[in-house]
């Protein structure tokens, strides 16, 4: 698990400080600063994972890496023109002005 986080959207309520103090110390103001690189061994990850769901601004943030071996992302098709919903079949799809 790999973590970052935004301090301009802290407003320093402190709960991750509480969940995992040593990932989480606050600063002189008792704002949140990431202790580390980010990188969260397996044994933290619970309290991390707590802290990240419990920031009520959700400034802390899980990166995810995209490795050569996982799926492509889906590929954006064009819409279909043909059964593009216009005004004259508006009544037929539930469209009102």
């Amino acid at each position: 698990m790999r973590v970052k986080l935004d301090r301009t959207l802290c407003d320093g309520f402190g709960i991750c400080a509480k969940h995992a103090p040593q990932y989480f110390p606050l600063d002189d103001w008792g704002y949140a600063v990431l202790a580390g690189d980010g990188n969260i061994p397996i044994d933290d990850q619970d309290a991390v994972q707590r802290a990240l769901m419990d920031c009520p601004v959700h400034a802390i943030m899980e990166l995810s890496e995209r490795r050569p071996d996982d799926a492509p992302p889906p590929s954006m098709t064009e819409p279909d023109l043909d059964d593009l919903k216009t005004e004259s079949n508006e009544a037929e799809w539930g469209f009102t002005r």
